[in-house]
C-alpha cells in the first residue's frame, strides 16, 4: 500500500512539474512578444525622427539598428520556445495519463472504480487551461 501512495505521489509531483514547466514557457513566450513589440514601436518612433528608414543608410539611427539586433534575438528565442513547447505539452499529457493510471489502479486496489476527485479536477484545470 505505501509503495502505490508513494507512486501517486512521484505521479502528482511529475505533473505538477510538467505543468509549471509548460507555464514557465507560455509566460517567457508572452514576456519576449510584449518585448519585441515594445522594441518594434521605439524603431519606428526613431525612424520616424531621423526621417530614415533604410538602415543601410550612414545617417540610420544607431539606438534603432541596436533594437533591431535585440528584436531579432528575441524573435529567435521565441521561435525555440515554440519549438520546446509542443514537446513540453506532449510531456505533460503523458505525465497526466499515467497519474490517471496509477489513480485508477490505485482506486481498484482500494476496492473502488472512481479516481481521486482532486487528480481529476487538475486534469481538468489544464484541459481548459491549454
Amino acid at each position: 500500500m505505501k509503495s502505490r501512495d508513494n507512486l501517486l505521489r512521484l505521479k502528482h509531483f511529475q505533473v505538477q512539474e510538467k505543468t509549471r514547466q509548460l507555464a514557465q514557457i507560455d509566460m517567457m513566450l508572452g514576456e519576449f512578444e510584449r518585448m519585441a513589440g515594445d522594441l518594434q514601436a521605439q524603431i519606428e518612433v526613431e525612424e520616424k525622427k531621423a526621417g530614415i528608414t533604410d538602415v543601410s543608410h550612414f545617417a540610420y539611427p544607431t539606438f534603432a539598428k541596436a533594437a533591431r539586433t535585440r528584436v531579432e534575438n528575441l524573435e529567435n528565442s521565441i521561435r525555440d520556445l515554440k519549438e520546446k513547447r509542443s514537446p513540453a505539452e506532449d510531456a505533460l499529457k503523458e505525465a497526466e495519463e499515467e497519474l490517471r493510471k496509477a489513480e485508477l489502479k490505485e482506486a481498484r486496489g482500494r476496492g473502488g472504480d472512481t479516481p481521486d476527485p482532486v487528480v481529476e479536477e487538475q486534469i481538468e484545470r489544464r484541459m481548459m487551461i491549454g
